[in-house]
């Protein structure tokens, strides 16, 4: 009995840890399409856009960097506008996202 309900509870655990992960995958993906693509698009920026492509970066760094630009240890007029607007939860979420993609 006590056995089952270990188990109940590990598998319910991991459930709702996947769950929560993807959450935050499509609220990476809405808040991406929303505020980033216009300059650095999904997968890539458009062919004359001066911005980097963010597809495959590494979370870690996108999260630092929009850190740095919300806070504005990081100048970019234009990011720092941004950035300012993000929670960190949005903040991990997009970064999230963007790790993910293939280049």
């Amino acid at each position: 009995m006590k056995l089952t309900l270990v188990t109940a509870s590990l598998l319910l655990g991991l459930a709702s840890t996947s769950s929560v992960n993807a959450a935050s995958i499509y609220a990476g993906q809405a808040k991406a399409a929303a505020v980033c693509s216009q300059c650095h698009g999904i997968k890539n920026p458009s062919a004359e856009a001066p911005f980097p492509p963010l597809a495959g970066r590494d979370a870690d760094y996108l999260k630092t960097a929009l850190k740095q630009y919300r806070d504005k240890t990081r100048q970019s007029d234009i990011m720092n506008a941004i950035a300012g607007s993000l929670s960190d939860d949005d903040i991990s979420n997009v970064a999230t996202y963007y790790a993910r993609l293939k280049p």
